[in-house]
């Protein structure tokens, strides 16, 4: 019997995530999201942990309070504490990436789709503000 190990999840961030570059030029982003199994229910919390393009463009556009969807790998991260002995945490390795909706405050157009193979969008910086008519 063939084995397999994959998650797919809708949630919202729980804050901008965190992102780290290495000295071989490699990136890693970390977030955590809130994911809803039902209107009245309290939320499950999980662990996200990007890699290179997907790293870079979650960093850029996911911000607290934005909806994404991600499709990946549980891997289980373990550890031993002195007090506690072995300690666990499950954490998804992203491979794709969709960013459904920002959050409110959030002026950043995302891209819809980024997986591994995507190019990288890079944000512009402009010194033009923005103006909003509110007829």
């Amino acid at each position: 019997m063939t084995t397999a190990n994959f998650i797919s999840l809708v949630g919202r961030a729980s804050k901008d995530p965190e992102s780290k570059y290495f000295l071989s030029g490699a990136c890693v982003c970390k977030v955590d999201i809130a994911v809803k199994r039902g209107k009245d229910d309290e939320p499950d919390w999980f662990s996200l942990e990007f890699w290179e393009k997907t790293a870079e463009v979650a960093a850029n556009y996911i911000r607290k309070g934005g909806l994404i969807a991600v499709q990946g790998e549980v891997l289980i991260n373990w550890w031993k504490d002195p007090e506690q002995g072995n300690r666990f945490k499950p954490v998804v390795r992203v491979k794709n990436l969709e960013l459904l909706a920002s959050a409110k405050n959030d002026s950043v157009t995302p891209p819809n789709n980024v997986d591994d193979d995507s190019p990288i969008p890079t944000p512009v910086k402009s010194k033009a503000k923005l103006i909003l008519n509110k007829n």
